[in-house]
């Protein structure tokens, strides 16, 4: 028998279920059922595929056994099975970072952190919230050797040859003292009818029962086994939607998402034809906390005439709708589809664009505080959609929001077109990395006076590259503020002429500030601030950084045009100073505070801090 030491985080997730996860704790059922499923389905394509195991007479079956005098419940499944690289690898390691991410996402509210086990792929561990001692005996289908994987749940866990003579595993679960609740017969069919009723094998309940024969003196009362099927093994995707309530469709969801909670919208469709197909999709009404991870769990099981291929192909949907959770069954597909097949497999295609349009067109109908919880959750991966599918571009334009300078809460394209000048049929926006910045521009000033309304996007990493590409929308140019003018009431006449008369200072901080901007000019955008900075959009640096971000790379700087306020009480006193150091100081003031005012970095910090210290201490 060997002893290994449990992963480091293993350990401290060991250590939560013992001692903090109490809630919940009848999902360890759930998951150890969940887990039962996989490896059925595992094993049952391989029983239609795989030569070796096509003559096995097989049926996929799941049972529960409780024992009240040994206080211990097993689960056991005739699926693939494990052998000993298996018991090790799943479970006293986690190659992936889910257990990693798991402890990073934990709340420190325990009911909340419960629903997180299933998530990330720890639901085995669960197991420990009520056991005191867990042995796994497996056996993994055409090889010989079983194994046994035993622990207490503490810091160590042993792996020895046993003999067992069916594939599939059996998790023995000797559990705690004050765990007594669990040998009951209708508490533990209570759990299954919760979680599992949909599970599409048979789940048998074995247990005890004392029953009493013959009457008076006569009367013997012995103790029977029992065994009944407690779950109703039905596909649920496969049944007709007049057959189904909405809380049939929420447990199952409840099942698939390893969690409580319901979601926030479900599609059931059967497609027949030319193809014959069904999809059962749900969207969450929390993102998946994986979401923006690489290794992130795709959400979504792909079913060949109700027999499980895959459930990590990345591919059957946009990876942009990767929150989207559910199951794809087709009639048409092959059963020994490849992987490599799969990715170019034109039946596949054909499901995958029917789906998304699918579950578009109902995120576009969702309304009130539905549409709310959706854009909270959701609105960054479908800026990702609005850049990568250009097939669904226009619907995906429907569906975003954005935060507005004059109103409050998320807004859509079409919100801010029935407010918009219909004539000139442009959308402003403003992009950075923070809001409270953003809504203080010296930018907005002239915007804010003239009463037009700008759109606030404060995901610089993701709108810096998504919204120049966007182009237009139902005719509607969308306008980066930060590389137009302004609205204001001069004519061109008025401005050239402004333009003229300080030519001489605008000069003169040109040549102090020298390769820091490519331009110094005055501004008729400003009302309350002294000076700002744009971008030039007609210098090829800009163009560069969009496509260096589009790369993932680090962004060269754009020149900036330091625009003065002519009408600001600073510029106008400016404009006569003597003092060339003063004059040099103000001049690079004007230009750190409009970088600072646009979330931007004075080049010397120092320099900076000194220049403003100087200046108090004059005025003073």
């Amino acid at each position: 028998m060997a002893k290994h030491q449990f992963q480091t985080e293993i350990g401290q997730l060991l250590k939560l279920m013992t001692h903090s996860l109490y809630s919940n704790k009848e999902i360890f059922i759930r998951e150890l059922v969940s887990n039962s499923s996989d490896a059925l389905d595992k094993f049952n394509y391989l029983s239609l595929t795989d030569d070796t195991f096509k003559e096995e007479d097989w049926s996929g079956k799941i049972s529960i056994k409780l024992d009240k005098e040994d206080n211990s419940i097993t689960i056991g499944d005739n699926g693939l099975g494990m052998n000993e690289n298996d018991l090790i690898d799943h479970l006293g390691t986690i190659a992936k970072s889910g257990t990693k991410a798991f402890m990073e996402n934990l709340t420190g509210d325990a009911k909340k952190d419960s629903h997180l086990i299933g998530q990330f792929g720890v639901g085995f561990y669960s197991v420990f919230m009520v056991a005191e001692q867990v042995d796994v005996i497996s056996k993994k289908a055409g090889e010989e050797q079983g194994y046994m994987f035993s622990t207490d749940g503490t810091g160590e866990y042993e792996v020895k040859s046993v003999t067992k003579d069916e594939h599939g595993t059996v998790i023995y679960i000797k559990l705690k003292e004050d765990e007594k609740e669990f040998l009951d017969k209708w508490r533990t069919e209570e759990i299954v009818k919760k979680y599992s009723n949909h599970i599409a094998y048979p789940i048998m309940l074995n247990y005890t029962k004392d029953e009493t024969t013959g009457e008076g003196d006569d009367a013997v009362t012995k103790s029977v086994t029992k065994s009944e099927q407690i779950n109703e093994a039905t596909a649920l995707w496969t049944l007709s939607k007049s057959e189904l309530k909405k809380e049939d469709y929420n447990e199952f969801y409840k099942t698939i998402s390893h969690g409580d909670d319901e979601p926030l919208v479900y599609l059931h469709n059967r497609v027949e034809g030319a193809q014959e197909f069904s999809t059962l999709f749900y969207i969450p009404k929390v993102a998946p906390m994986d979401m923006y991870r690489a290794d992130y769990q795709p959400g979504v099981k792909l079913y060949v005439k109700r027999v499980f291929i895959t459930d990590d192909e990345k591919e059957l949907l946009p990876s942009y709708l990767r929150f989207v959770k559910g199951i794809i069954d087709s009639e048409d597909l092959p059963l020994n589809i490849s992987r490599e097949i799969l990715q170019e497999n034109r039946v596949l295609a054909n499901i995958k664009q029917n789906s998304v349009k699918k579950i578009l067109t109902a995120i576009k109908k969702l309304k009130g505080e539905e549409a709310e919880t959706f854009a909270s959750q959701y609105n960054r991966v479908i800026k990702e959609g609005i850049y990568t599918d250009h097939i669904n571009k226009e619907t995906l334009l429907e569906i975003v929001r954005y935060k507005s300078s004059t109103e409050k809460g998320l807004i859509s394209f079409d919100d801010y077109i029935s407010r918009g000048d219909g004539e000139k049929k442009e959308i402003y926006y403003i992009t950075g990395e923070d809001e409270k910045v953003l809504r203080n521009s010296p930018l907005l000033e002239a915007y804010k006076k003239a009463s037009v309304e700008v759109l606030i996007m404060d995901d610089k990493e993701v709108d810096g590259i998504v919204s120049p590409m966007i182009g237009s929308y139902k005719e509607w140019s969308l306008k980066d503020i930060t590389t137009i003018d302004a609205p204001d009431s001069k004519t061109k006449e008025e401005k050239e002429e402004i333009s003229k008369e300080f030519k001489t200072l605008t000069d003169k901080i040109k040549e102090i500030l020298g390769e820091e901007v490519k331009e110094v000019k005055t501004s008729t955008r400003l009302t309350s601030s002294p000076s700002c900075v744009i971008k030039d959009s007609s210098d090829p640096m800009a163009g560069m950084a969009a496509m260096f971000a589009q790369m993932g790379q680090e962004m060269p700087e754009v020149p900036l045009i330091l625009e003065i306020n002519p009408e600001h009480e600073m510029i106008k006193k400016l404009d006569g100073l003597s003092d060339k150091n003063l004059f040099a100081d103000i001049s690079w003031i004007l230009l750190d505070s409009a970088k600072l005012s646009e979330g931007l970095e004075p080049k010397d910090k120092g320099a900076f801090a000194k220049r403003i210290a100087e200046l108090a201490t004059k005025a003073i």
